[in-house]
């Protein structure tokens, strides 16, 4: 009989962990689209009770040195531990890692760590009232902690053993390869990426790059930020990218303020020279903005590609690929503002009954409502998922083919030739990556900005950056 996942964890935690004598109960949590997440619950010999963290691989699989592009993307588990130690050497507020799972635990790559009490769910770090008196010092707070990070010595860590080197232009070079390798043809991305290499930041000083510092990956208690959480994409870069990745829309959760939605680039960049000494650059923040807008843009892309072709396809990838419009959409709003004009919804004359809309209706209100009503924890979370997914194709059935109707028409006038929707995107991909078009060519702009602004009319109309564009 195979050994249950509880068993093997509970003779590891018995096994290294001197005050652990039993497992009570290990929960996986929402969220945590690369990784998984557990909370685990364990008694001491007293049967006094307390909580610890477990963080693997999906399906409990190996997650580093995986290929992405030209590089080696992710370090791994084991060396995201080495960082959150080192970090926390550095002043850096970390939970404490007390163990990292070996080959023969049976357990797949993974670290066990201290439960920290903290919010991080970045929704409610912008607007929960429990934080209304700390949100304005975090940004100051976000500076500081992330000059310590970028202060960290590579050698003497042996971090600068295990982590890859990315100069700006590879790290655009890399991102876009990903993209390439999924085969679709998204010219937004291609236009913000020919657009990247034309802005490349110059004389760079590299450091120790968190790479996913932002609102969402950190935990805040109504005293300040707890800790640093997901160091899995750390490499060793250029530092303004963690700057320029905190302010980027996608992290704002709706608010207006630009750094995580909480704060002002200014206090930003005041907590960060008054640990670093050294003045920050604005405009090579705002480079690494836009890139993390087309970087997350392809990311998004990833977690659909994953739900095809990875160990973990469930229904929160694909809910997440989606969300590649979001980040095109303020790429648009950042590099091509202007005016837009929206697609009408198609009225449903159908007599057939049921309609397909209703269909999907029915199945939506049935997530949203019994089956959330029944469950909890991450069953209740995906079920929130799934029936905003439907919401996605409710919309597209509404607003879809008009939409793709009037980009091919801009298409067909933008080359002067007729051709089928695939062809003409795919003809406007290669020629912005060959460099025949230029990103200045007549109508290109308009097109971009009607065709990206209506597809996230489509999949996420509550968003941000769809508010700016039609403002």
């Amino acid at each position: 009989m195979t050994e249950s996942f509880e068993a093997k964890l509970e003779t590891v935690l018995i096994r290294h962990l001197a005050d652990c004598k039993k497992l009570l109960s290990a929960e996986r949590l929402s969220g945590g689209a690369s990784q998984e997440t557990y909370r685990l619950t364990v008694a001491d010999a007293d049967g006094a009770e307390r909580l610890l963290a477990l963080r693997r691989a999906p399906g409990g699989g190996s997650d580093g040195g995986h290929e992405e592009g030209r590089i080696t993307y992710n370090p791994g588990l084991a060396a995201e531990a080495l960082l959150m130690q080192s970090a926390k050497a550095a002043g850096v507020p970390e939970p404490e890692v007390f163990y990292v799972l070996a080959p023969d635990d049976g357990l797949g790559e993974g670290f066990i760590m201290s439960w920290l009490q903290g919010e991080a769910l970045g929704a409610r770090i912008v607007r929960s009232p429990e934080l209304a008196e700390i949100r304005p010092k975090l940004a100051y707070q976000c500076g500081q902690i992330l000059a310590r990070i970028h202060a960290i010595d590579l050698h003497a860590t042996g971090l600068d053993q295990c982590l890859h080197t990315l100069t700006p232009a590879d790290y655009v070079h890399t991102t876009w390869d990903r993209y390439k390798a999924f085969k679709t043809p998204q010219p937004m991305i291609d236009y913000a990426g020919r657009w990247l290499l034309d802005h490349l930041p110059v004389g760079l000083e590299m450091a120790l790059v968190h790479n996913d510092f932002r609102n969402g990956n950190l935990m805040i208690s109504p005293n300040g930020v707890v800790a640093v959480l997901d160091w899995e994409v750390a490499h060793i870069g250029d530092p303004m990218r963690d700057l320029g990745w905190i302010c980027t829309n996608s992290w704002r959760f709706g608010s207006a303020l630009p750094v995580g939605g909480f704060g002002a680039y200014e206090d930003l960049f005041a907590g960060y020279q008054a640990v670093a000494g050294v003045e920050v650059d604005p405009t090579r923040v705002k480079f690494w903005e836009v890139f993390g807008s087309f970087w997350w843009a392809i990311g998004c892309l990833g977690m659909a590609e994953h739900y095809r072709n990875g160990p973990d396809a469930t229904v929160e990838r694909p809910a997440i690929g989606r969300r590649s419009s979001e980040c095109q959409v303020d790429c648009v709003n950042l590099l091509l503002p202007g005016a837009v004009e929206l697609v009408a919804p198609a009225s449903e004359a159908s007599e057939e009954m049921p309609r397909i809309d209703e269909l999907l209706v029915s199945v939506r209100d049935f997530l949203h409502g019994d089956v959330m009503a029944e469950t909890q924890g991450r069953s209740n979370f995906m079920a929130r998922v799934a029936g905003n997914s439907l919401d996605i194709v409710l919309r597209d059935h509404a607003l879809g083919p008009e939409h793709r109707r009037l980009e091919r028409q801009r298409l067909e006038a933008l080359f002067v030739t007729k051709g089928n929707l695939d062809e003409l995107r795919w003809r406007l991909v290669e020629g912005l990556r060959n460099g025949e078009i230029a990103l200045d060519h007549p109508g290109l702009a308009e097109h971009l900005r009607h065709t990206v602004v209506n597809q996230i009319a489509i999949d996420q109309p509550k968003y941000s950056g769809f508010k700016t564009a039609t403002a």
